[in-house]
């Protein structure tokens, strides 16, 4: 079996036990590169709906049993899935990774031939109905080449899981059970909490003053429409290493609200902040880009932005992004590129040169 980009698959078959956004996302992509996929779930209408949009097969001896399971319910279907496909290996995709070893270990499955693995992908909205071939592109996937004794996994598993990763399009980062835990706890599960109190602050405050709420509202509490019932699991799963982080915040913001009550600057705690995000690392944990931002006014009227686009090409400069700021009825519009610094001076001396309305870069 090859896929797209012209490498073999180490299988053919592939069972996924869950049908939700990440198992059904990962049975899009591997039906796309030509793997048979039987989708499964224990409730009908999410199988039925996954299978449908996955167009599942019933197999036979998979090669491979991909648990795309919540945590809690893991260790009821472990020993099942074993005993229908005993020649199978085996990976998971949960979001803590302790608990699933643990429970493999207690298992009839050999604990190489299980792979724990995390995905570090998602979305707002869950179900199969908004799954996603591409969900997983340049995205970090986390494993453990080992259980939690330190045995490693299975060669050919080790290869079967890597191919995988890199198939669906994102970047393999090894990482021990404990060691992934405590970073999802502070990458993860603490965003999520954060923005899930905002957003519930919003229930007792005055709904005219939500007419004003901007994109910075919004930025900061998107990820509060996530499932419930999926993050009350996370959470509790992972509260050992969560609980020591949300002390920390309190600590934090009694602080901040003994400054205020003072009248005392509270100029520390936005600087605070500043040195966090700049510690985020950019795509596949490489070092954060610095771009430069060139402003150009266009005028409103047809083909604007692609005449654009083809001066960076003449000019010979990547884009790394763009916004677009322009209201109907409004004359002008703003557009505003990142680019390297280079690269911003180059287009921004090419674009004056062509007549363009270009600003000063920033």
């Amino acid at each position: 079996m090859t896929n797209s980009a012209g490498s073999t698959a180490p299988f053919s078959k592939v069972r996924i036990v869950g049908s939700g956004l990440i198992g059904t996302s990962i049975g899009l992509a591997l039906a796309a590169r030509g793997i048979e996929v039987d989708m499964r779930d224990i409730d009908a209408r999410v199988e039925l709906l996954a299978r449908d949009l996955v167009k599942s097969k019933d197999l036979q001896d998979p090669e491979l049993v991909i648990f795309a399971l919540p945590s809690s319910v893991l260790a009821e279907v472990l020993n099942e899935e074993f005993e229908l496909n005993p020649g199978s290996k085996f990976i998971d995709i949960g979001s803590i990774k302790t608990k699933p070893l643990l429970d493999v270990s207690k298992s009839r499955i050999p604990t190489d031939r299980f792979m724990a693995t995390h995905p570090m992908a998602g979305r707002e909205v869950g179900g199969a109905e908004s799954a996603r071939a591409d969900l997983f592109q340049s995205r970090t996937w986390v494993y453990m080449p080992s259980d939690l004794e330190g045995k490693p996994v299975d060669q050919d598993l080790l290869l079967a899981g890597l191919w995988l990763i890199s198939a669906l399009g994102a970047e393999p980062v090894a990482m021990q059970a404990d060691e992934h835990d405590r970073a999802v706890a502070l990458i993860s599960h603490l965003p999520q909490v954060i923005s899930s109190l905002l957003a519930g602050q919003l229930l007792s405050g005055d709904r005219t003053a939500l007419e004003l709420s901007g994109a910075g509202l919004r930025d900061t509490t998107r990820i509060a429409a996530s499932n419930p019932a999926l993050w009350d699991e996370i959470l509790r799963s992972n509260s050992s290493e969560l609980l020591p982080l949300l002390i920390s915040l309190q600590s934090d913001l009694a602080a901040l609200i003994e400054a205020l009550n003072s009248n005392a600057s509270v100029s520390s705690f936005i600087e605070k902040g500043n040195q966090g995000r700049s510690l985020i690392p950019g795509k596949h944990g490489g070092v954060a880009r610095e771009y430069t931002y060139l402003p150009v006014v266009i005028e409103d009227k047809p083909g604007q932005l692609a005449a654009l686009v083809s001066e960076c090409a003449i000019a010979n400069v990547n884009i790394e992004d763009l916004t677009i700021e322009h209201s109907p009825g409004q004359f002008t519009g703003l557009i505003t590129l990142a680019l390297s610094k280079n690269d911003a001076q180059v287009l921004s001396d090419h674009l004056i040169r062509s007549g363009w309305n270009v600003h000063a870069p920033r």
